[in-house]
């Protein structure tokens, strides 16, 4: 009960904080994402800047971020248009099927968590945890 009432608590806090993006543009920055991953829960928003349902996926992100989440989690965005390296690398670093848009939770190295397409938010991924 104390994980669902936590879960609110961050969805809740201070909605519309602006976003904090961490630009995830080389292979190399998965390793240290890894490292991370394992004192902070990391999350990787893979976005296709040709695709409108990624695009209202980003927007959905964007209206759900705020302190608490920023606090807990990092949050790492991907242009996969730019950086089709670095996607094809997250899908078999993870062992993960590549999506557009993908949102992604690590913990401790693995992807934990992945959804795509109309099932991307922070609420989705939240509650899998």
């Amino acid at each position: 009960m104390l994980k669902l009432f936590t879960f609110f608590k961050i969805l809740e806090s201070n909605k519309n904080k602006d976003m904090n993006w961490n630009i995830l543009n080389s292979i190399d920055q998965l390793l240290k994402i890894d490292e991370k991953s394992k004192n902070k829960t990391q999350i990787l928003f893979k976005h296709s800047t040709r695709c409108s349902v990624s695009s209202f996926a980003k927007k959905i992100l964007e209206s759900e971020y705020n302190d608490l989440l920023s606090e807990q989690f990092d949050v790492h965005y991907l242009d996969l248009i730019s950086f089709r390296d670095v996607s094809n690398e997250i899908a078999s670093h993870y062992n993960i099927e590549h999506q557009s848009p993908q949102l992604l939770v690590i913990k401790e190295g693995v992807a934990v968590f992945s959804s795509s397409h109309s099932d991307v938010s922070f609420e989705k991924a939240l509650a899998s945890l």
